[in-house]
């Protein structure tokens, strides 16, 4: 069974059609890049799937291992298992990183039925996350999100995603803003994410990601549809060769 089903999905915001019938099926374990032009609905996809208020679903389903969360609440949607780092991560004063986290993964705890963990083994747990993305135990202590760094906000994103534990993450730019480096211990994130059996849908412009991420499919999103899909390569040749020849051949 898929972890993530897209079948026709079409979807509006504020009376203009982005999505004219998107079809994506994830399984556990894949990663799949959506790749394309700057409004081709790469973002509203990412949104849409997450359940962000102000997106009307015209047609079409979202199944997340096989429930219908079309119409499922964000909260709903995260409580089984979907995750969305997103492009523009805001800003939160006054809630630090550890308190943000801990009340999240409670609150997962609950909805499972399960006891929250202690508050030491939370703290040894979240210390260690960090210090594989790179950051210090000050890190915990900041607002969410306050004054960091382009840089600090995505490796933020990802330390959320593998404390929380999700079976599907979608991961809108997460690239931006990052340098070499960043994106390469960001990049070693989502691989153990995705070595233990989890899915990733990776929005991205650029095929520089891909080097250390690698996809198992490529699809290119223009007009509101999937038009193309492929393995690695595809990127690559999108890299070389920009879009116009693609939308040109449809």
């Amino acid at each position: 069974m898929p972890l993530l089903d897209i079948e026709d999905l079409h979807v509006q915001v504020e009376d203009q059609v982005i999505l004219g019938g998107v079809h994506l099926t994830v399984a556990p374990g894949e990663v799949h890049a959506v790749m394309g032009p700057n409004g081709s609905g790469k973002s509203t996809l990412a949104n849409v799937v997450a359940g962000r208020p102000g997106y009307e679903v015209l047609r079409g389903t979202v199944r997340l291992a096989g429930e219908d969360i079309t119409h499922a609440s964000p909260e709903e949607r995260a409580l089984l298992g979907l995750f969305l780092a997103f492009q523009y991560p805001i800003e939160i004063p006054g809630v630090s990183n550890m308190e943000f986290l801990k009340a999240a993964i409670d609150s997962h705890a609950l909805a499972r039925g399960e006891g929250a963990p202690s508050a030491a083994a939370f703290i040894r747990r979240a210390r260690a996350t960090a210090e594989r993305l790179g950051l210090d135990a000050g890190f915990l202590k900041r607002g969410v999100n306050e004054g960091f760094s382009g840089g600090e906000k995505k490796r933020n994103e990802i330390l959320q995603m593998l404390l929380l534990e999700p079976r599907i993450a979608i991961l809108d730019e997460t690239d931006s803003g990052l340098d070499v480096d960043a994106m390469q211990v960001v990049a070693a994130g989502v691989n153990d994410f995705r070595d233990n059996g989890n899915a990733v849908v990776l929005v991205t412009h650029y095929q520089r990601l891909l080097d250390y991420i690698v996809p198992d499919h490529v699809h290119v999103l223009a007009g509101g549809n999937i038009i193309r899909s492929g393995d690695r390569s595809l990127a690559q040749t999108l890299d070389r060769d920009g879009y116009g020849w693609i939308e040109d051949a449809c």
